[in-house]
């Protein structure tokens, strides 16, 4: 019979060998909300779009000037080219965390809809839609 501690220990390494899994085909690269941000952040640099208040979408999150969203947990869906993803978001003074899916439209397209905010203008959203920046590396 298996002891509490295996199964405990069973179960962590099933959930770390299903989150690794979900990641090695998660985001790769840089991607920005529009192909001419993509283009501005080729020809000037990506820390001159973020200063100009835009965000950039990467594996490890959500990144702008004074804004993050650290993606904690990523799920792979078994029947849509999907993810959903927890995570901790912030801006100056405000903490929140959050629930996500990425879905990839396009081989170039991901989009984001977010819970938190939903219905809510207040509160921010990180609902939008991003392209592929090939060639612009994450800062």
């Amino acid at each position: 019979m298996m002891s509490v501690r295996s199964r405990i220990i069973g179960a962590a390494l099933i959930s770390a060998m299903s989150s690794a899994a979900a990641a090695e085909d998660f985001v790769k690269g840089v991607y920005l909300q529009s192909e001419e941000l993509c283009a501005q952040a080729k020809k000037e640099s990506i820390q001159a779009v973020i200063e100009g208040g835009n965000v950039l979408l990467t594996a490890r999150g959500i990144e702008g000037l004074e804004y993050n969203c650290e993606f904690l947990q990523v799920t792979k869906a078994n029947r849509a080219p999907a993810w959903l993803v927890q995570a901790i978001c912030q801006e100056p003074g405000y903490v929140f965390p959050d629930v996500l899916s990425l879905t990839q439209m396009s081989p170039t397209q991901i989009d984001v809809v977010s819970v938190a905010g939903a219905g809510d203008e207040a509160t921010p959203s990180n609902t939008a839609s991003y392209v592929f920046c090939e060639g612009v590396a994450a800062p």
